[in-house]
C-alpha cells in the first residue's frame, strides 16, 4: 500500500482548508467564519485513487498556512511529499501572481513531476469568474488545472482529485521500480 503526503498550499484565503476537510470527508459544511490556518494541520485518510486497480493508498493530506510568517517551516513540510497542491482564488487578482511565488518556493525546489503537481482555482460562493481560461505564467499554464465550485459540482472536484490522486502513486510506483531496479543492476 502506498502513503502519498500530499501539501495543499497557496495564498491566505483562498480555501485551502474547506477543500481538504470536504476531500478528506472530515466536514460536508463548506460555509462558516474564516480562521487562518496556524502553520500547518495534517488529515489522514485512506483513499482509492483512479487507476490503482482496487488498491488503496493512505493519504497524508497537509493543509499549510498560506501566512509567509510560517515560511521558516516550509522546508520541513516539503520533505518526503508525493505531489503539492496550489490552491487560489480566481477573484482575486493577486492570487494569480502569488502562485508563482508557491510554484517556485514548493514545486520548482521539488523533483516533483508534473503530474505530481495541481493547481486549483477555488471559487468561492458568489464568485464572478467562470470556469474558463485564465492568465496563468508559462511556467504554471503546463500544469493540470481543475476549477472547484462546492456550492455547485461538490463530486466534480472528487473525481478529479482521485485522478490526480492516481497520477501521484503512480509516478510513486515508477520511482520506486526505478530504484529497486538500479539497486539490482
Amino acid at each position: 500500500m502506498f502513503k502519498a503526503k500530499i501539501l495543499f498550499v497557496g495564498p491566505t484565503e483562498s480555501g485551502k482548508t474547506v477543500l481538504a476537510n470536504v476531500l478528506s470527508d472530515t466536514t460536508e459544511n463548506v460555509g462558516g467564519e474564516y480562521r487562518p490556518t496556524q502553520g500547518a494541520r495534517i488529515l489522514e485518510f485512506e483513499s482509492q485513487p483512479e487507476g490503482s486497480d482496487d488498491k488503496t493508498c493512505d493519504v497524508e493530506l497537509w493543509d499549510c498556512s498560506g501566512d509567509f510568517k510560517f515560511e521558516s517551516c516550509w522546508p520541513a513540510l516539503m520533505k518526503d511529499c508525493s505531489g503539492v497542491v496550489i490552491i487560489f482564488n480566481p477573484d482575486v487578482p493577486s492570487h494569480l501572481t502569488e502562485i508563482e511565488t508557491w510554484h517556485s518556493m514548493f514545486i520548482s525546489t521539488q523533483s516533483l513531476l508534473d503530474s505530481q503537481c495541481l493547481l486549483i482555482a477555488h471559487h468561492k460562493p458568489g464568485s464572478e469568474i467562470e470556469d474558463g481560461r485564465l492568465p496563468l505564467a508559462p511556467n504554471l499554464s503546463k500544469l493540470p488545472l481543475i476549477h472547484s465550485n462546492l456550492e455547485e459540482e461538490p463530486d466534480d472536484l472528487r473525481h478529479a482529485f482521485y485522478r490526480y490522486l492516481g497520477n501521484v502513486v503512480k509516478a510513486m510506483s515508477e520511482s520506486r521500480e526505478r530504484e529497486e531496479m538500479s539497486i539490482i543492476t
